[in-house]
């Protein structure tokens, strides 16, 4: 006879459980490297980092086999309750939380710090895939693309109020899984065109065209507006001659001000781009109302909501970020260097990665970091120990064994039955996606300084098991699909 615990051993995925043993037991190990000093070698004491990230497992493998034990029609019967439950978590932490880092989003529970946020994306999760499994549900509706949006940015936002930025920023990894699940690529579009015309915008802000006025940020950002303008034409009504009347025409206009500039009377040729924009703007909406296609409107709006994005968002950067995280923002974009400053721990990261060469150190041997070159290289740096300890080598072998938990999550959630466990499971591949490559990105200087962590390898016992619970659940709803067949 065959009880219901033998088949749910039978039916679990042993090969995602063994490659997060794999990174968990290389996580731990890293963290040792990290926080060693010289002569002490009990890693297994409970008042060194070390000895209490150990203790942080142990609990991880005991809320693992709880999650297990439960039936995984509870993650679908009760995700709105979670759900809420975890924002009005989030709210409380906002009043009550510990001021750490100038951050509110711990709450303190005895010797124990707890970060709240970490806890909410596996309930942003399942509320997303609750809500898209629902019958009546089609992502092209408006009011269920709005719902959509809503349940992301609720915690989102909750979660800046604690001034914790880089956790919050998270929460967009759902739009992958939005994605997934039929929104519109114009949306996704746009987010990408929101992070070019930032970084575009700011880097070359104070960058001037030959010898005219224009700065190369603005213009570059007003030129791409209407290039991207004139494509979606062609993508969306595959009409040659508005897309030929927008582009070539937007060109042509653009090289007779920029001759007009530098040979006759210099002028900043982005007045005449605000004029370009308004004409094509206006063009579309006559396009829109004399062919009774609303795809031309929709067009027109994004080239107003890009325009209006470029300039809010050079008012946000100027008046709304905190000194400290406008000086991040400009060391990656090689705007300052910043070495004693805030572009001292990557450079220091990138020094003890760099040292170790192609085979590393070995265990313990790390001189950055040893001698603490390198802050917060347990925690938000922790891949720099990996590079200094185990070089490209053991560098290599981590970020294969991500790319393999990813690769493995994603066939195990294209082979669920169900909505709901395909869309939690790319919920959990996404934000695994996020934090991989935002964390070693950070590490290399690629991406700003957020303070995230890397996955089963930062100190810390909220990202651990929020961690855990993300996955566990996932490997819960995936192995009763049998049942849902």
């Amino acid at each position: 006879m065959v009880t219901r615990n033998d088949s749910l051993w039978k039916t679990l995925d042993w090969v995602t459980i063994a490659i997060y043993l794999l990174l968990i037991i290389a996580g731990w190990f890293s963290v040792c490297g990290a926080s060693y000093d010289y002569g002490d070698r009990d890693f297994l004491d409970f008042s060194t980092r070390a000895g209490k990230q150990f203790m942080w497992i142990i609990c991880s493998f005991g809320l693992g086999f709880i999650l297990l034990m439960l039936e995984d029609r509870m993650y679908d019967m009760f995700s709105y309750i979670i759900y809420i439950g975890m924002m009005l978590l989030l709210v409380a932490t906002i009043f009550i939380g510990s001021d750490i880092k100038g951050s509110n989003s711990w709450i303190k529970l005895g010797p124990v710090n707890l970060q709240p946020a970490e806890f909410a994306k596996f309930a942003t999760a399942l509320v997303l895939a609750k809500y898209i499994n629902s019958y009546s549900f089609n992502i092209r509706k408006g009011k269920c693309f709005l719902a959509l949006l809503a349940f992301i940015m609720l915690p989102m936002i909750l979660i800046i109020l604690q001034k914790e930025t880089g956790s919050a920023l998270v929460y967009l990894a759902f739009f992958l899984v939005l994605y997934r699940e039929g929104m519109p690529g114009v949306v996704l579009f746009s987010g990408v065109c929101a992070v070019v015309y930032f970084v575009v915008g700011i880097r070359f802000d104070q960058v001037f065209i030959a010898d005219t006025p224009t700065p190369i940020g603005e213009f570059s950002v007003l030129s791409m507006v209407l290039l991207f303008a004139g494509g979606m034409v062609w993508v969306y009504r595959r009409k040659w001659k508005p897309m030929r009347n927008i582009i070539v025409g937007s060109l042509v206009v653009m090289l007779l001000a920029f001759l007009i500039s530098e040979y006759i009377v210099p002028f900043n040729l982005v007045w005449v781009q605000w004029v370009l924009c308004v004409a094509v703007v206006g063009y579309l909406m006559f396009l829109s109302l004399s062919e009774r296609q609303k795809s031309y409107m929709l067009i027109g709006l994004f080239a107003i909501g890009s325009v209006g994005f470029l300039y809010s968002s050079d008012y946000v950067f100027d008046n709304i970020l905190e000194p400290h995280q406008q000086i991040r923002i400009k060391v990656v974009l090689g705007m300052e260097e910043d070495l004693t400053g805030a572009g001292y721990n990557v450079n220091q990261s990138k020094i003890a990665i760099g040292s170790g060469g192609l085979t590393g150190k070995g265990f313990l041997n790390g001189t950055q970091t040893k001698l603490k070159y390198v802050p917060e290289q347990d925690t938000d740096f922790i891949f720099c120990t990996v590079g200094e300890e185990q070089g490209f080598v053991g560098s290599s072998i981590v970020l294969l064994l991500f790319l393999a938990l990813i690769l493995r999550l994603i066939a195990v959630s294209e082979r669920q039955p169900s909505a709901f466990g395909r869309v939690y499971g790319y919920s959990v591949v996404s934000i695994f996606l996020f934090h991989i490559f935002i964390n070693i990105g950070m590490v290399l200087g690629l991406t700003p300084v957020i303070g995230i962590p890397l996955p089963f390898f930062s100190y810390g016992g909220s990202s651990l098991w929020g961690f855990t619970i993300l996955l566990f659940i996932f490997l819960r709803i995936d192995a009763g699909r049998g049942r849902r067949l």
